[in-house]
């Protein structure tokens, strides 16, 4: 269980059970994992592991052919990861990202089919007529852009930073913090992809130009589809640091580090506001930090896949909701805090138990530490076409350390591995 290529291995032998066209590349693959279960074969604890793991899905990273040699190079460890983070020309290829997103958001392209736009001024005086170099002049555009960054930078928005249709903020490469002003707003907008940023200390800010003020959320996604936020940094800030509410759907929220908060993601604005019925999202291999109090999410209404995330001792509970969501807890990692009164894993609002009881919140191969409680409610249910097809394939809580042990910034270097 602690070697670090643990889960790749397991990845792989899915590969090679799924595709009978494998080419002699994969089959060096092959030879490498065989090695492996011979030098491994004591290992009891990774053997009942792999037999749990049930190897159907895994759509993207299962469809490309990856040498042996990149795999090892890099120390990926989740489908997403597996798709890109061991090709030593992810530079070259930035917008091949957008091949890699699973789950609910599965067809995001972001800006891929645009042109690569590099931010080479980290300033942010006009909110109404932005300077062109800037990160706001770029989300601006009415057009598809990948956006990069030009160097490390940090960046305080004097307004919150509003991000239109078909565009990519790629921070790879670069270290890039939005902090010390206000937040990332996608509204009305679809097709969009957050990759490789940091987003602290947001604040409350001023309006701008018929917008509304900056409430203090880190990333607020409203009437919006299609959206991928992956690989970022959370954490301190007045409000929360995650919304996606009023109507949005089609949203994967994957790979991201939580720490030092209140109020962690909210899905679903409040339980008036019936168009979150429509909302499916997926919130994959992120990493609760013990730091995080609550909402982590918080559902209202939608259909929620919530599968292979670490949670960390949270101060109140890890996942609630009302208004009837369907929750599929499926391979996360609970670890209780020590104190006794947060043992539960969930909490339900506004609601009797003779009406939460019948509420689809359920739990499969997940992993409950320290006296951790999940008491789940009502059935399995029976998906729909549309829900079965952003479904993430789930893998049992004990790999969850591994999953998750990139989750966050990731420190990418030109011409290597990331």
């Amino acid at each position: 269980m602690d070697h670090p290529c643990f889960v790749l291995v397991i990845l792989s032998l899915i590969f090679a059970t799924m595709l009978p066209f494998l080419s002699a590349e994969n089959e060096n693959i092959i030879a490498g994992i065989e090695d492996y279960e011979n030098q491994n074969a004591g290992n009891a604890n990774a053997g009942a592991a792999m037999e749990a793991y049930n190897p159907e899905l895994l759509e993207a990273s299962l469809q490309r052919n990856t040498s042996r040699s990149d795999l090892l190079e890099c120390g990926e460890s989740n489908p997403i990861d597996m798709c890109w983070r061991g090709k030593a020309d992810w530079a070259d290829n930035r917008q091949a990202l957008a091949q890699c997103v699973i789950g609910f958001a599965k067809g995001t392209t972001g800006g891929a089919a645009g042109e690569i736009y590099t931010v080479t001024d980290p300033s942010d005086v006009d909110g109404a007529n932005p300077k062109e170099g800037t990160l706001r002049w770029a989300a601006a555009q009415k057009k598809p852009l990948w956006i990069i960054f030009e160097k490390d930078m940090v960046i305080v928005l004097r307004h919150t930073l509003v991000v239109t249709s078909d565009k990519t903020i790629d921070g790879r490469g670069a270290r890039v913090e939005i902090a010390y002003g206000g937040g990332i707003t996608i509204q009305e907008a679809n097709n969009v992809i957050i990759h490789g940023i940091s987003v602290h200390d947001v604040r409350v800010m001023d309006g701008f130009a018929g917008r509304s003020a900056c409430d203090g959320d880190a990333l607020t996604i409203k009437t919006a589809s299609k959206i991928w936020i992956d690989h970022c940094d959370f954490s301190k800030g007045p409000d929360g640091l995650l919304d996606v509410t009023v109507g949005s759907t089609a949203v994967t929220i994957s790979n991201n580090r939580f720490h030092d908060h209140d109020k962690v993601v909210l899905l679903g604005a409040d339980d008036s506001h019936t168009e979150d019925k429509m909302m499916r999202a997926t919130v994959a291999y992120n990493r609760f930090e013990e730091t995080c109090t609550q909402r982590m999410p918080r559902c209202r209404f939608g259909f929620f896949q919530v599968v292979n995330n670490d949670y960390n001792k949270w101060k109140m509970y890890a996942i609630g909701g009302s208004a009837n969501p369907t929750i599929l807890s499926q391979g996360n990692r609970f670890v209780a805090s020590d104190n006794p009164n947060t043992k539960k894993v969930l909490q339900r609002n506004y609601a009797e138990e003779s009406e939460w009881k019948n509420w689809n919140w359920r739990s499969e191969k997940d992993v409950l530490e320290n006296g951790a409680i999940f008491i789940a409610s009502g059935v399995d249910p029976q998906l729909t076409p549309e829900q079965q097809e952003g479904m993430i394939q789930v893998a049992p809580g004990e790999l969850v350390p591994q999953l998750t042990s990139s989750a966050g910034v990731l420190s990418c270097v030109v011409g290597q591995p990331c």
